[in-house]
């Protein structure tokens, strides 16, 4: 007699397939993308947007990095009204304050950003870690994956790896996929050979120089947004989140155009 396949069954059966699909899909794109925040997502967002498979990586349950702290917890971004054109590509509804700045709700940026990047086709992964790198003749071409948690309970648990053409760091203060490049014996970076570290908060320098930080430091790898910064020496500058913004759309173009 045929055993009853129970609702519970097949829920689970669901989920197991539809993720392990993705999941297969996911083990060789054109680009990864390590850490969801606003310059992961953007950069995400117009790579998917011109065709290129693009993955995403974040190692915490929820996208968005630091839009959702906000300044202090209060749920509140702050941006230049250049990024105009970027809400607007994205659907996000802003009031212009003192001439100049664009204020709206982190839920709303945050959701905006994640349902854009997940409609173009950006394959997310949360709870996940990027726990090393994969250099082949001097070049990055792939991650070394595991789970979050795994990281977490400091367990030896052995890694699942993926191919990529690029790699980008996205990680933020912590450029953690640079500093595990930089545990290697004999690794130097393009223009800085190590890593500076972050200059004292400076809104106006900061904002400037996340985007201009936001490039190629090593073949293969890129850094955007905070990571940017903190390789090169830049300034931070607090809750304001425009210059993170325009830099992943700035490293997306430059491999959009290596790649197309």
């Amino acid at each position: 007699m045929k055993k009853k396949v129970t609702e519970e069954y097949m829920i689970s059966k669901l989920i197991i397939d539809s993720y392990f699909n993705k999941l297969r899909k996911g083990l060789s794109c054109d680009v990864a993308v390590v850490g969801g925040g606003p310059s992961g997502l953007v950069c995400a967002y117009f790579l998917a947007k011109k065709g290129i498979k693009t993955a995403l990586f974040e190692r915490k349950a929820s996208l968005g990095g630091g839009i959702w702290g906000g300044g202090m917890m209060f749920n509140t971004v702050v941006v230049q009204k250049e990024l105009r054109r970027l809400y607007e590509e994205f659907n996000i509804s802003y009031e212009i304050a003192e001439g100049k700045y664009l204020v709206t709700g982190t839920p709303e940026l945050v959701s905006a950003l994640s349902f854009a990047a997940c409609k173009k086709g950006v394959e997310i992964f949360n709870f996940i870690s990027a726990e090393d790198i994969t250099v082949k003749k001097g070049t990055v071409c792939g991650l070394v994956l595991n789970w979050t948690s795994v990281e977490m309970a400091g367990l030896h648990v052995d890694p699942l790896s993926i191919d990529a053409r690029y790699i980008v760091d996205a990680t933020g203060h912590d450029c953690d996929v640079v500093k595990k490049l930089m545990k290697r014996r004999g690794v130097r970076l393009k223009e800085t050979g190590d890593i500076y570290g972050e200059k004292f908060m400076n809104v106006e320098l900061g904002e400037k120089e996340v985007v201009r930080n936001s490039k190629e430091i090593f073949p293969g790898l890129f850094v955007t947004g905070m990571a940017g910064n903190a390789v090169s020496g830049g300034h931070r500058m607090g809750p304001i989140f425009g210059g993170m913004m325009l830099s992943g759309e700035k490293v997306a173009k430059e491999i959009i155009k290596r790649l197309k």
